[in-house]
């Protein structure tokens, strides 16, 4: 995916002469910056390091460069980095820009958060040039259900929810919960979130399917060891443009009160909403809101991402292109990745990954994982079109 900045990073002093050639642009440093500069200098005593590449082309202190030259200092601080890319340099001249109009010193410490917060966001803009997907542009609706497993199930389906809000807490992604059904002694039967960024669907697509636990059960007196099952399904938010229309005598609209963990309740009035679209027999269940009618627009929100999720995947059969699905349904997501406790192993059998510490895992680190299996659908994408085109 392109060059890195190298892990090293120092800072050294070098001969304000040695790398003088450079100051006598005057496009790098407008004059009034420069006298600001000095002044600085001349007040605190220090100037702040000069970044320069790995090779000694100077990114960011042109000016920092100049007004310690024409007030005689013998050397400068210069931090040397290692091989950045156009966008990465690019960045870190903004960010410099930034941090001297703050009054913020450059130190390594500085700079190699600014390089691992650059990479971060040059990742993700990678992942998003292979997310070519008719609908990985948009936002997300996710749900996360308990399946096989009893009250395990209910626990693991919790904790696979709290990696997915981590994942998204981790990217500063908003996200905001619809719907949730607590099981009666631990742990959640469903629950429905959105990822409100852009491509989020796409990002996280291949997550779709079921999500198998092992591990000793700690609600088993005995301490069996116990396999339960969550199942997520991710859904395209839907636009206007997608025309996804429910007239009213399609839908069933109930009412009921609201019940939080345990059966207790949360409202003294009727706000909660469940709807039942009759054609198809989908039905959305709604409680988080106090609002009836805010319950009810997130319920319809969910209610038409089923449906446009149901309507590609009828497409998608009809032109022999299910195992291209751009939903992400099938039989390729089915037990699509196995959560091995014990032996603090994680395996996705779909990239033959077997991955070890589960617990950052589980703390929403999946971007590995998440990323590969860009990479690997794109693969495919690409391979289909060759087939189809021969």
């Amino acid at each position: 995916m392109g060059k890195r900045a190298d892990p090293g990073i120092k800072m050294v002093m070098m001969p304000t002469e040695d790398i003088s050639p450079y100051v006598n642009n005057p496009k790098f440093h407008p004059e009034p910056q420069v006298e600001q500069i000095m002044a600085s200098i001349r007040q605190f005593g220090f100037v702040s390091p000069i970044l320069v590449d790995a090779g000694g082309s100077i990114i960011a202190g042109h000016g920092r460069l100049l007004a310690a030259s024409r007030l005689g200092m013998a050397n400068v601080p210069v931090i040397r980095l290692g091989h950045l890319t156009p966008e990465q340099a690019k960045a870190l001249r903004i960010a410099d820009n930034s941090i001297a109009n703050s009054g913020t010193r450059w130190d390594v410490d500085l700079l190699e958060a600014e390089l691992a917060s650059l990479k971060r966001a040059i990742d993700e803009l990678e992942v998003r040039t292979l997310l070519s997907g008719e609908y990985d542009a948009r936002e997300a609706l996710v749900t996360v259900k308990s399946e096989a497993g009893g009250v395990d199930a209910a626990d693991w389906a919790q904790m696979v929810l709290r990696m997915y809000l981590r994942w998204a807490e981790r990217h500063k992604y908003p996200t905001e919960v619809y719907d949730t059904s607590y099981a009666e002694e631990a742990g959640i039967k469903s629950t429905t979130f959105a990822v409100n960024a852009p491509y989020a669907y796409g990002t996280l697509r291949g997550e779709h399917g079921t999500h198998r636990m092992v591990r000793i059960s700690k609600y088993d007196n005995q301490g069996r060891r116990q396999t339960s099952f969550a199942g997520v399904d991710v859904m395209p938010v839907v636009e206007q443009t997608d025309h996804i229309d429910i007239p009213e005598d399609e839908i069933r609209v109930d009412v009921f009160r609201s019940s939080g963990p345990g059966g207790q309740g949360v409202n003294t009035t009727d706000s909660a909403v469940r709807i039942t679209h009759i054609p198809t027999g989908e039905v959305v269940t709604c409680q988080d809101e106090r609002s009836q009618l805010k319950n009810k627009a997130k319920a319809m929100a969910v209610l038409r991402a089923r449906l446009l999720a149901r309507e590609q995947e009828r497409r998608e059969l009809e032109t022999g292109t299910a195992r291209r699905a751009q939903i992400g349904r099938g039989e390729r997501s089915e037990k699509m990745r196995t959560y091995n406790f014990p032996q603090d192993r994680l395996t996705d059998k779909r990239l033959g990954y077997n991955l070890s510490n589960l617990e950052r895992r589980m703390d929403g680190d999946i971007d590995d994982m998440i990323d590969a299996l860009a990479a690997q659908d794109e693969a495919e994408r690409l391979s289909s079109l060759e087939d189809d085109a021969d």
